[in-house]
């Protein structure tokens, strides 16, 4: 009877350690189904999470950030400066009045009013009205008392040497109208590279939440496996040491975890700082947001690459800047080499014509006029051709800058595409490879179950998977990462798509 209850007893614990190492099987299989739909299943978000797509985040950074609140004011700034130098041609006012009386004699009363009309070619007209008497008034004011001593005259001013083909104030309103220009590009340039520093922290939080999320994989099958190998050991099934060995796996899985969850939330703590609302306040980034990817490799064609390189030639923000900086110095130029000229302004006034003051018309342009000439030159113009050499050789520096400039942008183009190139080939064969570990997972497994492997193995296959699968996430964000530098590279506005 004791021999009966005690092969009972055996059996009984024979059913209990075989449905034990079955469970585990049945773990460590599950985990492998897991694995190997890793493509489709760590990138498909749970019903918790809220998808925060690189785009949205885009808008929200042009659209709140202060530094791209900053930035549009650029074109406020280029407004008052067109403004500023439009003053230059606005309507002049001018009153002038003089009265002098020393003991009751009343020595001189001297009035002059005007308007000055200045036009954008180099004649200024002038109206204006004069009332002068007096005991002691000077005979080159003196206006006579048919219309009680006031004269109307008008007059025009008309640079025949310099300032006939152009003058400070036409140069400042071109120089106005360039500078509207120079800061939309400046303005591009700014909001690209907030951008592709905003691109780089957020796929930094992309490779964090997602290495995050293996992990967590990882310490749930590394917790299950140690708690069965633990009720393995206590009906003999297993040794101790395989105990240890579990606890171990699961103690690093732990260290591991804990260390992706503070980079995943330093990560999220720095993408907030790119967030604000449209009153200024700074926004938190949510809890349940997370970052998402849409799997399209960008891989350009010689042509295509060609149209970029062409493209980047005509529109990148630091080549139209220089561009337009010559066009600048250009004027300058000009207006250098109009000061060589010497200065021959007449200055011609009609006196009480076309009209009086009584309104009575009267027009001879050889009666009743005022003539007179204005002539300047220096002798060895030493101020005005070092003024011009100094312009001559900003423009020279300013071209190499180009050509300079223009060299590297094309070649950083190239170097980011042959890297972009390079990344998406490691990529096919990091998938590879991942897909390759889950099959050795899988037959260690096989192994195991045909009692021609250890829980030692597993593990080892197992790390090594997850290493693998978090390479491949490592190399997801940094190919999105060397996206956002192409499109930088190649000066893309809002480094939005490439036309």
């Amino acid at each position: 009877m004791k021999c009966l209850n005690e092969s009972k007893g055996k059996q009984s614990k024979i059913m209990i350690r075989s449905k034990l190492t079955f469970f585990l099987v049945i773990i460590l299989n599950s985990y492998v189904l897991r694995a190997q739909s890793l493509t489709e299943e760590i990138f498909s978000l749970p019903d918790s999470a809220r998808p925060f797509t690189i785009e949205n985040f885009y808008y929200l950074v042009i659209a709140n950030h202060p530094v791209a609140q900053q930035i549009n004011l650029l074109t406020d700034v280029a407004r008052q400066e067109i403004r500023l130098a439009r003053g230059n041609f606005d309507p002049k006012l001018e009153l002038q009045y003089q009265t002098k009386n020393f003991n009751n004699v009343e020595y001189f009363n001297i009035l002059n009013g005007s308007i000055t009309l200045p036009t954008p070619i180099p004649f200024d007209p002038k109206l204006g009205v004069e009332r002068n008497d007096g005991q002691y008034l000077n005979p080159e004011k003196f206006t006579p008392g048919d219309f009680n001593f006031r004269q109307f005259y008008t007059g025009i001013s008309v640079p025949l040497g310099r300032g006939l083909l152009t003058d400070e104030r036409r140069i400042a309103l071109k120089q106005a109208e360039l500078f509207k220009d120079l800061t939309e590009a400046e303005q591009i340039k700014q909001i690209n590279y907030l951008l592709l520093n905003a691109a780089k922290d957020y796929w930094s939080w992309y490779n964090a939440y997602y290495h995050y999320r293996l992990l967590v994989k990882g310490v749930e099958v590394a917790d299950e496996i140690f708690q069965r190998t633990k009720i393995n050991v206590e009906l003999g099934e297993a040794a101790v040491i395989d105990t240890i060995q579990a606890k171990i796996t699961l103690q690093q899985r732990l260290i591991e975890q804990q260390e992706a969850i503070l980079d995943f939330q330093n990560s999220g703590i720095l993408i907030s700082t790119y967030l604000w609302d449209s009153l200024g306040n700074p926004v938190a980034l949510k809890e349940d947001m997370v970052p998402v990817l849409k799997r399209d490799m960008l891989v350009l064609s010689p042509g295509e690459l060609n149209e970029l390189t062409e493209q980047a030639r005509k529109n990148h923000p630091e080549l139209q800047k220089l561009s337009i900086t010559l066009l600048q110095l250009e004027n300058e130029r000009r207006l250098a080499t109009e000061f060589l000229k010497p200065r021959f302004d007449v200055n011609y006034v009609l006196l009480n014509q076309p009209f009086d003051p009584e309104f009575n018309t009267n027009f001879r342009l050889t009666q009743n006029y005022r003539l007179g000439v204005d002539f300047s030159f220096p002798v060895f113009l030493r101020k005005e051709r070092s003024k011009l050499a100094l312009t001559r050789l900003k423009i020279t520096s300013t071209q190499y800058e180009q050509d300079l400039t223009e060299r590297n942008i094309v070649n950083e183009i190239l170097a980011t595409n042959n890297a972009l190139r390079n990344t998406a080939a490691i990529l096919r064969n990091q998938n590879d490879m991942v897909i390759n570990y889950e099959r050795l997972l899988s037959a260690e497994i096989l192994n195991f179950e045909n009692g021609e492997s250890d829980l030692f193995r597993i593990n080892i296959q197992q790390e090594r998977l997850i290493e693998s699968q978090t390479k491949l996430v490592k190399l997801l964000a940094d190919y999105e990462k060397e996206k956002a530098l192409l499109y930088w590279a190649a000066g893309v506005r809002n480094l939005g798509a490439i036309n």
